[in-house]
């Protein structure tokens, strides 16, 4: 599939120099970037699905114990 995306300048300049030093095209590179932060989405879906009946732990709590030990 053709797409257009826009781009800052300074980022696309990096990315082509990306691309040469990896002598791959700039089409690969940020095709592999996306294929790879879809994967990474995919696992920390996992990962909180494999949590989710977890007992949750208010972040207050979490503060005042620290505290109470004297590690904040």
């Amino acid at each position: 599939m053709r797409t257009t995306v826009t781009i800052n300048d300074k980022l696309y300049k990096a990315l082509k120099q990306r691309a040469l030093d990896s002598d791959e095209t700039v089409s690969t590179v940020i095709e592999n970037a996306i294929k790879y932060q879809v994967l990474e989405d995919l696992e920390d879906l996992e990962d909180a699905k494999k949590r989710a009946k977890e007992a949750s732990y208010s972040f207050d709590a979490l503060v005042g114990e620290l505290k109470a030990e004297g590690l904040l």
